[in-house]
This record gives C-alpha cells, structure tokens and sequence, in this order.
C-alpha cells in the first residue's frame, strides 16, 4: 500500500467518524425534541387547570354575591312590612333612610354582579381559547413526534452503514498508523487528519514551514502539522481534489 493510499484511507476514516459523531449528535437532539414538546404541552395542561380553577373561583363569587341581593331583597321586604306597622314620624323617617340604604347596597351589589358576570364570561373564553391551544399542540406533538421518529430511524440505518464501513477502514489501515490517528482524534477535539491548501493547515489555518511544505509536496512519509501537530496532506493534490465519499 503507497503512502498516498493510507492518506486516502485516513481521510475516509476521519468522514466516516465525523458522519458518525454528527448522527450521535442528531440521535440526541431527536429525544430532546420530543421532550421539549411534552414540555410545552404540560405548560399549557397546567395552565389550563389554572384557568379552569380561576373561572370556577369567579363563579362562586358570583353566586355569593347573588345570595347576598337575595338576603338585601328580604331584608327590603322585611323593613316594608315594619314601616307599616309605624306610628312615629321619627321612626318612620328612621325605616325610610334604613330602607334607602338597604336598596342603594343591592344597586351596588348588583353592580358587582354585573362585573363578576363579565369577568367570568371573559375568563370561560380565555379557558375555550386556551383548550383549543392545547388541543392544537397535542396534534402537532404527534405529528412531530411521528417525524422524529422516522427521522431517528433512517439515522440508525445510517450509522449501521457508517460502523460497518468504519470497520472495514480501520481493518484495511495499517495498526500503528489507526493508533496515531485515534490518538490525535481524541486530543484534537475529533479531527485527527487536515489538507493543506496554499500551505496553510485548513484546520488550525497555520502557515506551514517552506521547508516542510516541501518535504509534504514529496510525499516520502506521514507527517504532522507543526502548530496543531494532525496528520497532514496536500490537499491540492488532484487524488485529494474528489470529495471523499466513505459510503
């Protein structure tokens, strides 16, 4: 095998695990998709009891409060019926007065009643807007759920293909050489392999010494970038100019 064929070999390896390192990636953002939208639509279950416990509150205040004019409506009838058996001009003047306040506080109860009414009203369309909300978030959680799923099921096919493919890579490279590149992966943040295109690393987008660029343009041996110290090759080279597919 030439040098020029283990470069080759390197540079699938590293598209076929930087393919693989992006599926993982989508494989997790998937599930936290879907979590999200759980999320979402517990939010807006929860703040439709609110609603619902709010309205509910309103009711009971407007009935109260029309027991209460039901109670002032006794106690009117209640003064009339003394007013009749009145004889004192003092008394009377006192039950008339008793009775105008009486009637005044059921005008503003009933005031009160009116507001409570519209408040209610208010607060059932605000439930109704807030259930169709809900509802409409439910569909589009199964609609998107559905999309995930299908979404992560197409990638575990791909990464099926991509492990295998990686396999057959890895088997096909000389040991030592895998060993050199697994060792740069994990300490180069996954990028183990960089072209080098107008003498600059197109990874660290460092100048390359003349001295070594040349030694690179032979071709005698693997040789490493000296600021980031990956594997480098010369990516003007027209063997490397194809993208190289891995699968």
């Amino acid at each position: 095998m030439t040098l020029k064929d283990k470069i080759k070999l390197l540079t699938q390896l590293q598209e076929c695990d930087n393919r693989i390192q992006d599926i993982l990636r989508r494989k997790e953002i998937g599930p936290q998709r879907i979590q999200a939208l759980m999320g979402e639509i517990k939010a807006n279950e929860d703040r439709l009891r609110e609603m619902a416990n709010q309205v509910e509150s309103c009711k009971k205040d407007r009935r109260k409060t029309e027991q209460e004019v039901q109670e002032l409506d006794a106690r009117i009838e209640k003064s009339h019926v003394k007013l009749s058996n009145i004889k004192s001009n003092k008394e009377y003047t006192a039950a008339l007065k008793e009775i105008d306040d009486l009637k005044r506080l059921k005008f503003n109860t009933e005031d009160k009643i009116i507001h409570v009414m519209e408040k209610c009203e208010e607060m059932d369309r605000g439930v109704n807007t807030q259930k169709q909300l809900t509802q409409e978030l439910l569909i589009r959680f199964e609609r998107d759920k559905k999309e995930i799923e299908s979404e992560l099921s197409l990638l575990d096919q791909d990464l099926k293909g991509l492990e295998q493919k990686r396999d057959d890579l890895v088997k096909a490279l000389d040991q030592d050489l895998c060993k050199r590149y697994l060792f740069l992966r994990e300490r180069r943040g996954g990028m183990a392999v960089s072209a080098v295109i107008g003498g600059v690393c197109q990874t660290c987008h460092m100048g390359i010494p003349p001295q070594k660029f040349n030694e690179l343009l032979k071709g005698d041996a693997i040789m490493n970038c000296p600021n980031c110290h990956r594997i480098i090759y010369w990516g003007e080279d027209k063997d490397f100019g194809a993208s190289q597919e891995v699968i």
